[in-house]
């Protein structure tokens, strides 16, 4: 006799599927706005605005 299915345990597969896809492709479109950005030249959030200035030392 085959087994009973277990309507939760499926649920909760098909659930880390579509979480797994779902992160796979957030990190996919991340890369590519990366790409895009670094192919304009634009880096975001660049630590040092004033780096043409040498460090103060005391």
């Amino acid at each position: 006799m085959a087994f009973k299915p277990n309507y939760n345990q499926e649920r909760a597969t098909r659930n880390r599927n579509k979480q797994q896809k779902k992160q796979e492709k957030l990190q996919k479109r991340e890369e590519d706005a990366a790409k895009r950005k670094a192919a304009r030249g634009d880096i975001e959030g660049d630590p040092t605005p004033e780096a043409g200035k040498p460090p103060h030392h005391n």
